[in-house]
């Protein structure tokens, strides 16, 4: 592919969301820079203060800004954002709201939009053995909730408390019990 500039061959190849719209811009090493030195400046042709990357990320964000974001771990699941960027899954929903700022350009990039839009899935899924599955919650806070009592769960147990640890199991027994009630009460309708 060319730079859109000139006839050399496009390196680099830009994704910028305007109101809503997708624009790609493919250009030259040379005219990449142009444009990456403006878009930061405002206008004027000036180079990025304190050694500023371009990447994915931001434009001038330094080693030392990435760095720290690179290091920020959910306080749920307990990943990095340098683990999620290594293996491209996120550990737990909380994970969305953690790293809502970094993920909402790339989920616009991948999906053209940041909001679901079509069908969910049913909350009571049929398992392959006929029967239904295992309810979950409409809202994600409360499968937060219960992957961050877990991780206390593991938490206590290795530094034995275990008075803590028994409390936890207790929330995400209580926790798991809300959710399975609508499925028995399906299981007890008479056909």
């Amino acid at each position: 592919m060319k730079c859109q500039q000139c006839d050399a061959q496009a390196v680099f190849h830009i994704t910028e969301l305007e109101g809503g719209a997708v624009r790609e811009i493919h250009l030259c090493d040379d005219h990449a820079r142009v444009y990456l030195n403006q878009a930061e400046s405002g206008g004027g042709g000036e180079t990025p203060k304190g050694g500023g990357l371009v990447g994915p990320l931001g434009v001038g964000q330094t080693a030392a800004e990435l760095s720290q974001l690179d290091q920020r771990a959910c306080p749920m699941c307990g990943i990095t954002f340098f683990e999620f960027r290594n293996q491209g899954r996120l550990g737990c929903p909380h994970d969305y709201v953690e790293f809502e700022r970094e993920l909402e350009p790339l989920i616009a990039n991948i999906h053209g939009a940041t909001e679901h839009t079509g069908r969910r899935p049913s909350r009571l899924p049929v398992s392959p053995a006929g029967g239904t599955g295992q309810a979950l919650p409409e809202d994600t806070a409360e499968l937060t909730a219960a992957i961050g009592l877990r991780r206390s769960l593991k938490e206590a147990i290795a530094a034995e408390r275990y008075e803590d640890a028994r409390e936890h199991r207790d929330a995400i027994r209580a926790l798991e019990e809300r959710w399975l009630a609508p499925r028995r009460k399906a299981e007890d309708r008479p056909s």
